[in-house]
């Protein structure tokens, strides 16, 4: 039985615990479809096209992976997709308080969606998005953390390259 997912987020930008956790729920799903958030309070770097399009590039070694924009609520979205799993991340402890109250209020909204917790690779577990635009911000080497691709196009962005 083909079971539909999405990973929601920001992916601003996307990182390699993202791509991490993508290629696990390969297995597990198809299709899986990255939703990018607009996301406009968090103000976010990139646009949500360019966010697209970063995720895009990233993952075109994935067939089974759909990147798709979106605005709204997500079971919404998983709703109008026929995606009858929300998959999540969680790097550590302090990520569950957050994630359990979200995934609660997603089952009251409605009951046709499961969320799925998976937890990245050991050394994937400190990355954020966060975290790397601060460290490309200060012109430190996000190499390690990201794509190459993400990589010259945060240095790009930021007037670094």
């Amino acid at each position: 039985m083909k079971v539909g997912a999405m990973y929601p987020g920001t992916f601003d930008p996307i990182t390699r615990g993202h791509e991490d956790l993508l290629r696990r729920a390969v297995r597990l799903f198809d299709p899986v479809v990255v939703a990018i958030a607009a996301s406009p309070r968090k103000a976010p770097l990139f646009t949500l096209e360019e966010r697209v399009e970063l995720a895009a590039e990233v993952l075109k070694d994935m067939p089974t992976v759909k990147v798709m924009g979106y605005t709204g609520l997500t079971v919404e979205f998983a709703r109008e997709h026929d995606l009858g799993v929300i998959i999540r991340g969680l790097r550590a402890v302090s990520d569950f308080e957050y994630e359990f109250q979200l995934a609660t209020m997603n089952r009251r909204l409605t009951d046709n969606v499961e969320t799925v917790f998976l937890t990245p690779t050991e050394h994937f577990t400190f990355i954020s998005s966060s975290l790397v635009r601060e460290i490309a911000e200060y012109g430190g080497d996000v190499t390690p953390f990201v794509h190459p691709y993400v990589a010259a196009r945060l240095a790009a962005k930021l007037g670094r390259g």
